[in-house]
């Protein structure tokens, strides 16, 4: 009997041990943790935020295969528009989360650009060809400083006061993108490569009224691929099932609208002097002309 009450004594003592230094490896765990977030209002929890074991979802950007010139039959250049405002584009201002980046889609660009994670180039050409720098960035995100005179309270003096026009993400409404469509042989299918990326930003006028959208910044896509597998696009359908934003590219699950092709004049639709619905219009023959194209490759 002394012997049976010692071995149950002994496996309540092991039992509580382990649960013990469970718990505190959780919580050192949790202590640790080290978030970088693309945004200074969120924060991370300290503990452990969720019914489940979780593991860090560290992914990379699958290569693309390798394209050779030889084998390049038909090949386009398209440039397009991302309206974030529509239904299917929504992942693009979600807040953001522990996955996501704890920010919109515009934040983890600008903060991979602040960190040096990826280049960011001017607006003046999609050529990439001049650098800018983050201070230039800077300027814009931050804005630049104007003086008011306001009443003192104290005093009841007009004092002068310096303010700034801090940036707001919401004032990003597009994104800009521009791509090649070939048709490779070898493969035998089209295939659609990004080649840039640009956030467009509001221009509005002094006393606030809205005068149109111009290039924030210019992006490598190639450079961003592996930028944008760290961060986990929102699926309203499933929590748990979530894709990457290289893989919400690559996959071409946003919607967009092509506002320019390749041409002798290297003129957008509207410098042709077609009003809002026909560029709509137009874009979407063209994009039909794309897919035929395929078939047609095919057929002959």
């Amino acid at each position: 009997m002394n012997v049976l009450k010692s071995y149950k004594l002994a496996t309540i003592l092991f039992l509580s041990c382990s649960v013990a230094a469970t718990a505190q490896t959780m919580t050192d765990k949790a202590s640790t943790v080290s978030f970088d977030a693309v945004n200074n209002v969120w924060k991370p929890s300290v503990r452990p935020d969720g019914s489940y074991d979780k593991v860090a979802h560290i992914s990379k950007a699958m290569p693309w295969q390798p394209l050779r010139e030889d084998d390049i039959m038909w090949k386009k250049r398209v440039w397009r528009e991302i309206d974030v405002r529509q239904k299917q584009n929504m992942p693009f201002i979600y807040p953001g989360d522990e996955n996501t980046g704890g920010g919109s889609f515009i934040e983890i660009l600008i903060d991979a650009v602040k960190k040096g994670k990826v280049m960011a180039y001017s607006t003046l050409d999609e050529r990439f060809t001049t650098p800018i720098t983050k201070e230039q960035i800077m300027d814009v995100l931050v804005g630049k400083p104007d003086t008011v005179y306001i009443d003192d309270i104290e005093t009841g003096e007009k004092i002068m006061k310096v303010t700034r026009t801090d940036f707001n993400p919401n004032d990003i409404n597009k994104f800009r993108i521009k791509e090649d469509v070939i048709f490779d042989r070898n493969l035998g299918r089209k295939v659609t490569r990004i080649i840039g990326l640009a956030p467009l930003l509001d221009k509005k006028s002094s006393s606030g009224e809205y005068i149109g959208t111009a290039p924030f910044f210019w992006l490598y896509y190639p450079d961003c691929r592996d930028m944008l597998a760290q961060y986990e696009v929102f699926n309203p359908e499933n929590d748990v099932a979530r894709m990457t934003w290289d893989d919400y590219f690559e996959g071409r699950f946003f919607a967009s609208y092509i506002y320019k092709i390749s041409n002798p004049f290297d003129a957008r639709f509207k410098d042709l002097g077609m009003n809002e619905m026909d560029i709509l219009n137009e874009g979407q023959r063209v994009s039909e002309d794309l897919m035929n194209k395929e078939h047609d490759m095919w057929v002959y």
